[in-house]
């Protein structure tokens, strides 16, 4: 009976913690005056599940209307960079983004063999004109657990 209660508990706890968590987030370079301010970065789930889809969304704000552009990003495992991608911001978030507050979200599935522990991800955005609108950098968890098709 008491295991019967203690797989409750785990799973009303599992139930009452959030799927995504919100990250700290730092610019590149503090002194520059980016014309894409970010106020914060939800990852969901959080840890990221290897063999899951993880999404990474992005709250942003601008003055400046963006008709395109692209998103660089550069991702490290323990200080060691591992990755990098380029994507079109327009598929990324609606475009044109007018002046005001937007959301850049991206949604990917990390591979079964993807290792566990902690990584940073380094997020450049650029418009039609190769100009650097932001660049920031925050930490991100990949946890232990894997999906069941791994195995």
């Amino acid at each position: 009976m008491e295991m019967v209660q203690l797989k409750l508990a785990v799973l009303a706890l599992c139930l009452l913690l959030p799927f995504g968590r919100a990250t700290d987030v730092n610019y590149c370079d503090k002194k520059t005056e980016y014309a894409v301010k970010v106020s914060g970065v939800e990852i969901a789930p959080s840890p990221v599940a290897r063999g899951q889809p993880a999404t990474f969304s992005i709250a942003a704000t601008t003055d400046e209307a963006i008709s395109g552009g692209k998103l660089v990003i550069d991702v490290a495992y323990f200080g060691w960079h591992i990755h990098s991608e380029t994507h079109d911001l327009c598929a990324e978030t609606s475009c044109p983004v007018t002046g005001g507050d937007f959301v850049v979200a991206h949604s990917q599935v990390l591979p079964g063999f993807t290792p566990p522990g902690s990584y940073s991800l380094t997020m450049k955005m650029y418009d039609e004109s190769k100009t650097e609108l932001t660049c920031i950098a925050f930490d991100f968890s990949i946890g232990f657990a894997s999906s069941v098709a791994d195995s």
